[in-house]
């Protein structure tokens, strides 16, 4: 198989989607990799660290589109990738589709076959290739927080822990899955006051046995969600319903309610945001201000720490991009159904469901069209 790696347009996008060991063990076994120079830089890895491992280094993202079955990337394509893309393609990579109806629509006329991290299910149930990015997001949410509250970037002026008599930021994190849980973890070292809500009761029991003092669990419901934004100096949006668009928790009428210079990370906005007034930034420029609260929200959190997310992503992707590349998707994927989850789309199919419903678009399930 001919596995092609583009470098990533995504404004501020530093990641990569393999490593040079990935390229050495698809070498060995009798695969091309075809790999875009400089596609490794932001991450630290030079091309011909790439080169030395076997891999076919290109100019463009044409010839990787062009000759590749299989595409290994990061971040959904964006519009200059859409007509580059063809049907008997394999995409690897997130899609986050259900944020973007535009961007389903055009690559699912394409015909591609698109396999999203997102989704994909590991043997309990959990979501591996989303996971370290959920990590590494819920650590930063709490970092870039802490800088936005400073007074010269527009927030309140806290200091998340304070000082000997003077009180710690109050911080709300609405979710308590992967990015809410190491969102906590890293607040309460700060010593910052710390409320999680959730919905799911056995994990905020789980919740409260791990976490230090500091931190409190709320059952999530309206009225809980509208005492904490009130109190917040910062608030952390976390939820996720895997392939789905997130829910809309606080409204922009809430914003009214919360202190200004309050600041706003949402976490969630790769899938919509799960505030209102969420819409997506970057890196260069990842703020503004909705009723005096200021608003990060930036669409590729880990990017901005390339070299940590880059290893942390393909130490865990690597394993199934081999195993669709020894055995193709259809094989790899037909004892897995957690693997067959990932598959957003198939021969011009949409096959995630709630992706469907989110834009009222038809659904047809993956293994009845493969039947």
């Amino acid at each position: 198989m001919i596995v092609g790696v583009p470098r990533e347009i995504k404004s501020d996008e530093y990641r990569v989607a393999m490593l040079p060991v990935g390229v050495e063990m698809l070498c060995q076994s009798g695969h091309r990799v075809l790999f875009q120079s400089g596609a490794g830089i932001g991450s630290g890895i030079p091309d011909q660290d790439y080169r030395s491992s076997g891999a076919e280094i290109v100019d463009t993202a044409e010839e990787i589109f062009t000759y590749a079955d299989l595409i290994v990337k990061v971040k959904e394509p964006l519009e200059p990738e859409w007509g580059m893309l063809r049907r008997e393609q394999i995409l690897f990579t997130y899609c986050h589709f259900a944020a973007d109806e535009k961007l389903t629509r055009e690559v699912l006329a394409t015909g591609v076959t698109a396999v999203a991290y997102e989704t994909l299910r590991g043997p309990k149930g959990k979501l591996p290739l989303l996971t370290p990015m959920s990590e590494v997001a819920g650590r930063m949410s709490v970092q870039e927080g802490a800088k936005y509250l400073e007074r010269p970037q527009e927030g309140r002026g806290i200091l998340l822990g304070g000082v000997p008599g003077v009180a710690p930021a109050h911080i709300v994190i609405l979710g308590g899955g992967v990015v809410g849980k190491n969102a906590a973890q890293i607040a309460a070292g700060f010593q910052a006051d710390v409320n999680i809500l959730d919905v799911n009761v056995d994990r905020l029991r789980y919740l409260e046995d791990i976490m230090p003092a500091n931190v409190n669990t709320l059952y999530s419901d309206r009225h809980n969600i509208i005492e904490q934004i009130s109190r917040a100096d910062l608030v952390i949006g976390s939820v996720l319903i895997p392939g789905a668009r997130a829910p809309k928790l606080v409204t922009q009428n809430d914003l009214r309610r919360m202190k200004p210079g309050a600041v706003i990370v949402d976490v969630a906005v790769d899938q919509g945001g799960c505030f209102e007034s969420t819409h997506p930034t970057t890196h260069s420029d990842p703020t503004y201000i909705v009723d005096g609260v200021v608003h990060y929200c930036v669409a590729n959190m880990p990017g901005a720490v390339g070299r940590t997310s880059t290893y942390a992503l393909c130490n865990v992707t690597f394993p199934y991009v081999m195993k669709i590349a020894q055995k193709g998707l259809l094989e790899a994927v037909s004892d897995d159904d957690g693997f067959a989850e990932a598959i957003n789309m198939y021969a011009g199919h949409l096959t995630n469901r709630a992706v469907a419903e989110t834009f009222g678009m038809k659904y047809r399930n993956f293994r009845e069209l493969v039947s």
